[in-house]
């Protein structure tokens, strides 16, 4: 979340990109960051052991998302 505050601000669009467990500390972050309205995207938990091919398919799910956010 910080990563993407700090490219906000310097007018880099950005999204913020974690697993549902993860989720709300990221909503917490984001509002403590200043960007209360900024929406983390989902993914499902846990994604360290899976396979480049399994990575892929979760990115697959959710890059229209990503889109969609970087050019609100």
């Amino acid at each position: 979340m910080h990563d993407g505050s700090v490219l906000e601000e310097r007018g880099v669009p950005s999204v913020a990109i974690c697993t549902e467990v993860f989720y709300a500390a990221g909503k917490v972050q984001a509002r403590v960051l200043g960007y209360s309205d900024l929406e983390p995207i989902k993914v499902a938990h846990p994604i360290q052991s899976l396979t480049p091919d399994q990575i892929r398919n979760r990115a697959d799910d959710v890059i229209d998302t990503i889109v969609e956010q970087l050019t609100i």
